[in-house]
């Protein structure tokens, strides 16, 4: 596919997004790819990156290594999805301690318009595609209400930590950030983005590389030969994910971080109780976002 300077400047705003939403527990980077219609591009681009393109790499035949990859598309992801990232997570951490309501609302009809979206491609309903959405909308709910964990912080398991939440970053519906939370992780791993804490970030990402090359083959293949399944099982997480992105919620349990800020660490749905209004209008705004991103996305595929 050949792109201009611009496609690729809008494909950057589109890694933005995806980071934006990466840094959010409860939202995934996956969601906002389907959203403005790169995901197969994306999964297929990472899938690529295998013993044969790497071999072109390492014998000094970069150009062809690129071409291989989709490297400029590649490329203009991460770059956006970086810039998101390292500029937004103070922003985000900070919006979530002083106003969740509002963040959870905003993101809330995010994703109920999302899995609206991701379920039109569903080209036939029948028992085997009901029961893959009602298998991901259970997996999906479980895991949000599973309680995080005391979890170590040594290297080895911060590797682990990135090969397995990258895998949760790349499916709309399950949100990498929040498998940090439940892994005890999530604030640890912001600190480190925050403080620059090269050693903990080079751990991470080498077990994302890990995890992102090896499960973007699993999801290529379920795309192309088991489309309408693998659509109704992301759907169904989707629509499992909501009970974590509900905006009104009741802290059960605290912790306290190294520098002393009190945390929320477990949390219940509670009925609407404050700024229900204003928690609205944010909903109808995150929803009418997908909406004309979709239309967006649809306009430029045509």
């Amino acid at each position: 596919m050949k792109r201009t300077l611009k496609d690729y400047a809008l494909l950057t705003l589109k890694g933005v997004g995806m980071g934006a939403a990466d840094v959010v527990p409860g939202v995934s980077g996956g969601t906002i790819a389907f959203i403005v219609g790169i995901y197969d591009e994306l999964i297929d681009s990472i899938k690529s990156i295998n013993g044969n393109s790497l071999k072109l790499f390492f014998t000094g035949k970069w150009g062809e290594f690129w071409k291989a990859v989709n490297g400029s598309f590649l490329i203009s992801i991460l770059l956006g999805i970086a810039i998101s990232v390292f500029s937004l997570a103070k922003i985000i951490t900070w919006l979530l301690t002083d106003y969740p309501v509002m963040v959870w609302a905003f993101f809330f009809g995010l994703v109920l318009a999302s899995t609206w979206f991701v379920g039109k491609g569903i080209k036939e309903w029948n028992w085997k595609t009901v029961l893959a959405f009602v298998i991901g909308a259970a997996v999906a709910y479980y895991i949000t209400v599973a309680t995080p964990a005391e979890t170590p912080s040594n290297l080895l398991f911060i590797f682990l930590c990135g090969a397995v939440a990258i895998c949760a970053m790349i499916l709309p519906g399950i949100s990498g950030s929040f498998i940090l939370v439940l892994l005890g992780k999530y604030f640890f791993i912001m600190e480190a983005v925050k403080t620059l804490d090269v050693k903990i970030l080079l751990m991470f990402f080498a077990g994302a590389c890990l995890g992102i090359t090896s499960f973007a083959r699993i999801l290529s293949y379920a795309l192309k030969h088991f489309r309408n399944m693998t659509l109704a099982v992301l759907t169904g997480f989707m629509l499992g994910s909501l009970n974590k992105v509900w905006p009104w919620k009741e802290t059960l349990e605290t912790f306290t971080d190294r520098h002393g800020v009190v945390k929320p660490l477990v949390e219940v749905n509670v009925l609407p109780n404050q700024y229900i209004m204003e928690a609205v209008l944010l909903m109808i705004v995150g929803f009418f976002m997908v909406y004309f991103l979709e239309r967006l996305s649809t306009r430029d595929a045509k």
